[in-house]
């Protein structure tokens, strides 16, 4: 048998079976990384406890976690790179990092409301807390007597008027730096970034220099209202300008080509588009405005009494409320003011959520009452335009044949 012969009739090798295609997984957790994690976890708490009782002098609660959580990292990083690259290691590095600064972030959050909650139990029962206010009660009575239906009804008084000014003005300033640029626009966002560093006792000084001692207005709830609207207009202008901005900017170009004036593309195009960015704007402003103490202790005065006109007479706030309560030594009116900040932040909280359910649709998304009128409008557009393109009657009709006799 030839060479070749033996060659053709050596058996084939069976060529290896392709193993299949398995996606790579991006994201999630591994059983690697979990054990990397908690390995990385127990090794730098055993760190900080090595250094701070064995090794080196050191010594202090917050300094042990930080030195803790500094060798985490690095052990983490070590044990990340045995497996994957670079990237990847600074990847799961700033996710730990990220996720260290939330939780710190709403362990605060967490912390304050439930403090607040906690030292205003007292309080917080007691159906004459929401009904009364402190005029007939003193800081020797029990909690049974006297409540903040004052301050809660001073708040929403202020803060209306406040919103009431600050949304249609910060709305328009904001639609014009955006849509009209030039150098006097620019000169308005420069004064408007100043004017969000402004301290509060400046805004309340100068409406009570304005409107109190020029004009010789009284201390009023109206007052107030003005200076709390000093301090909300410059974080709703910049907030709503940097939402108008990320409008996509061919929206208004094909609209404009349809021959849309540039006040009916603003009303009907950018501002929809921006509703849920322009609410939260809107939250930001009143979330400053609600808090304000200062402006309102030098507009508004101080009142133990029930006040609902807020042109007339002075007006209290919760902010103020809760620190005329804290600053008494009595434990029962520290549970009236602590009460009275749990109830602010219970409003914040509502008002946020009305915010949120009014802006909070995206682009396109109408509510029933907005669907309807879209379709009854549409279908008085179908009907205009068969009008307009149907033949007339004229036109269909046959002419009438006449003789040559006639």
């Amino acid at each position: 048998m030839t060479v070749v012969e033996e060659i053709t009739a050596a058996p084939e090798v069976a060529a290896p079976a392709e193993l299949p295609d398995q996606p790579r997984r991006i994201g999630g957790p591994t059983r690697s990384g979990v054990l990397s994690l908690f390995g990385a976890a127990a090794s730098g708490l055993c760190t900080a406890v090595l250094l701070f009782g064995e090794l080196a002098p050191f010594s202090g609660v917050l300094g042990f976690w930080v030195t803790a959580y500094v060798a985490f990292l690095a052990v983490y990083a070590v044990l990340t790179g045995l497996e994957e690259d670079g990237q990847a290691v600074r990847d799961r590095v700033m996710t730990v990092v990220l996720w260290t600064a939330a939780g710190l972030l709403f362990s605060a959050l967490a912390l304050v409301v439930g403090f607040t909650a906690w030292r205003g139990r007292e309080a917080l029962p007691h159906g004459n807390f929401f009904t009364q206010d402190m005029q007939a009660a003193g800081p020797l009575d029990p909690l049974t007597h006297g409540g903040i239906a004052h301050a809660m009804l001073g708040t929403l008084i202020m803060i209306a008027i406040a919103l009431a000014i600050t949304v249609p003005l910060g709305l328009a300033c904001a639609v014009y730096l955006n849509q009209i640029p030039g150098r006097f626009s620019r000169f308005v966002r420069t004064i408007v970034e100043a004017m969000t560093a402004l301290p509060s006792i400046v805004a309340g000084l100068m409406v009570y220099a304005t409107w109190i001692l020029g004009l010789g207005m009284q201390k009023s709830g109206l007052a107030a209202g003005f200076a709390i609207s000093v301090m909300m207009l410059p974080i709703v202008i910049r907030a709503a300008d940097v939402v108008l901005r990320l409008v996509p900017g061919n929206l208004t170009e094909a609209a404009e080509a349809l021959g849309a004036p540039r006040w009916r593309t603003v009303w009907h195009v950018v501002l929809p588009t921006a509703r849920s960015g322009l609410a939260t704007a809107v939250i930001l402003g009143t979330a400053r405005g609600i808090g304000e103490t200062s402006p309102v202790l030098l507009t508004a005065g101080f009142t133990a009494a029930l006040n609902a006109d807020p042109t007339n007479g002075p007006m209290v706030s919760l902010p103020l409320a809760v620190f005329n309560f804290v600053k008494s030594p009595e434990p029962t009116m520290i549970a009236r003011g602590f009460g009275a900040a749990a109830v602010l932040m219970a409003l914040v909280l509502v008002l946020f959520a009305i915010a949120r359910v009014i802006g909070g649709r995206g682009p396109g998304h109408q509510t029933r009452r907005q669907a309807r009128r879209t379709a009854r409008a549409s279908r008085r557009d179908a009907a205009r335009f068969e009008e307009l393109h149907a033949p007339t009657l004229s036109l269909l009709a046959p002419e009438p044949v006449t003789g040559e006799n006639d």
